[in-house]
């Protein structure tokens, strides 16, 4: 550690501590002639009138070090600004007190209240899981949703998107999973985990007070960075929810939730980010490292031996223009087991949630589902259930061509079928928590529309069991 005084652009006042930039640009400044700093820093700011505030490093080199400035460089000067390099990542302190609490993107108090009392520090860039001691995910969350939880199940560890776009109602979704979701049996060891990067101030608000209404709050943490926040604490914000995340699974028991939104937020400040710093650009303006950098984020999540706790991620992210093939949701699509995709078109007939049940899938779901998880005839019958569907659209395409009124008869009762399927079971009141046997049994009613001989994905037994035609 150096003592003496260095000049203009990087005068050393004492440790690690240096006076004068040597440029400002937009949130980023930049300071020559420093000791060997790493990338992921945490720095002070302090202005020329004494006000503190952090950074991190962003790039560094032999040369100049460059750093973002969380709340924005107003109010700073090249030759008075002094930059303080504490020598470590950023940390966030980790409590089970941060349950029923809101706070920023960096884990500061949104609601009023006292800082959380963390037991210990914890590093939010986290640390990867031995691949060896990952535990395959195979338990059953019940999300109250029926088209979820009957067609693409969420299980412990699994991570599980939901593409939508804009103006669909994917904020009222996660809504009420957080406030729905629970594991069977072991209702007191479920906690939800909420970041919001991004989002404008009503829609916070709506969260807050959607949960603090049903009573769950005190079993959520909310992180909210909002829209007008620094680009830099939008990338942070993920990454300190899933440390709080892996504390509250890992070390105090729990099936953690992580419900995160919006993801396309996320990686547009990974891009503004990326542009300030003159990198060069890759897919539509993305830094080229999107892909490794959002498998940071997902790979967070599962279950490891030993420990009783477990992480699941539901992240949100809305497609520009509705393009499934953009490059956040096709990199995402990569990373993660399965999709839940929204569709415009049902959204507009009233349907809600809007999901549109053939491009979504859960790749995990047939290792949490059947008897002694949900129910014996959950596999066949969510099979029967994509194939049937699938058919309705056959049906209307070539009703579309020939007029419905000559449709045969078995073609009639499957556009019977599609629209109790789509008013019934895939519709349901924004408030309504439907158990996995209600959801069940009301497929079997839309099921039951059909002649007997067209359920070829269904044993005989199952149809003799639950048919009620």
């Amino acid at each position: 550690m150096r003592n003496e005084i260095l000049g203009a652009g990087g005068e050393l006042l004492k440790g690690r501590e240096y006076r004068g930039l040597t440029k400002i640009d937009g949130s980023l400044a930049y300071v020559r002639n420093t000791h060997p700093v790493g990338y992921n820093e945490l720095v002070e700011v302090i202005t020329p009138g004494g006000r503190r505030r952090l950074g991190q490093v962003l790039d560094t080199s032999d040369d100049i070090v460059c750093v973002q400035v969380f709340d924005g460089t107003d109010g700073l000067n090249m030759p008075d600004t002094r930059l303080h390099f504490l020598g470590e990542p950023m940390t966030l302190a980790v409590s089970e007190q941060m349950l029923g609490r809101v706070m920023d993107g960096l884990g500061r108090p949104r609601d009023g209240g006292g800082d959380p009392q963390g037991r210990e520090e914890r590093d939010v860039n986290g640390s990867a899981i031995n691949p060896t001691s990952r535990e395959y995910p195979r338990d059953f969350i019940q999300t109250g949703v029926s088209v979820i939880d009957g067609m693409m199940t969420l299980i412990q560890g699994q991570k599980l998107p939901i593409f939508s776009g804009n103006g669909l109602p994917h904020n009222e979704l996660a809504a009420q999973i957080a406030r729905q979701a629970k594991v069977r049996g072991d209702k007191g060891d479920f906690a939800i985990v909420f970041a919001a990067m991004g989002v404008k101030y009503d829609v916070a608000k709506y969260f807050i007070d959607s949960f603090e209404e049903t009573g769950v709050l005190s079993n959520v943490a909310l992180f909210l960075s909002l829209a007008d926040e620094p680009s830099i604490e939008k990338t942070i914000t993920p990454r300190t929810a899933l440390t709080l995340a892996e504390h509250l699974a890992f070390d105090c028991g729990k099936h953690v939730l992580v419900i995160m939104t919006d993801m396309t937020n996320y990686c547009e400040s990974l891009r503004e980010i990326g542009t300030m710093r003159g990198e060069i650009p890759s897919r539509k303006g993305y830094p080229g490292y999107l892909y490794s950098n959002l498998a940071e984020l997902y790979e967070r999540s599962g279950k490891i031996a030993g420990r009783p706790g477990s992480i699941t991620q539901l992240p949100i992210l809305t497609m520009p223009n509705d393009d499934i093939s953009h490059p956040i949701p096709d990199l995402t699509g990569y990373i993660t087991e399965g999709q839940i995709v929204f569709d415009r078109s049902l959204n507009g007939r009233g349907v809600y949630p809007p999901v549109g049940v053939l491009p979504s899938l859960s790749r995990l779901m047939k290792d949490g589902i059947g008897e002694g998880m949900t129910r014996a005839d959950h596999p066949h019958l969510s099979n029967q259930l994509y194939a049937s569907y699938s058919k309705v659209q056959d049906v209307k395409n070539l009703a579309s061509v020939i007029g419905e009124e000559e449709l045969g008869e078995v073609d009639q009762l499957y556009l019977k079928f599609g629209d109790f399927f789509e008013n019934r079971f895939l519709n349901q009141r924004f408030d309504e928590d439907r158990s996995i046997e209600e959801t069940l049994d009301l497929a079997w009613e839309a099921l039951s529309i059909l002649p007997p001989e067209e359920l070829q994905r269904l044993t005989d037994e199952e149809i003799q069991e639950h048919y009620k035609g």
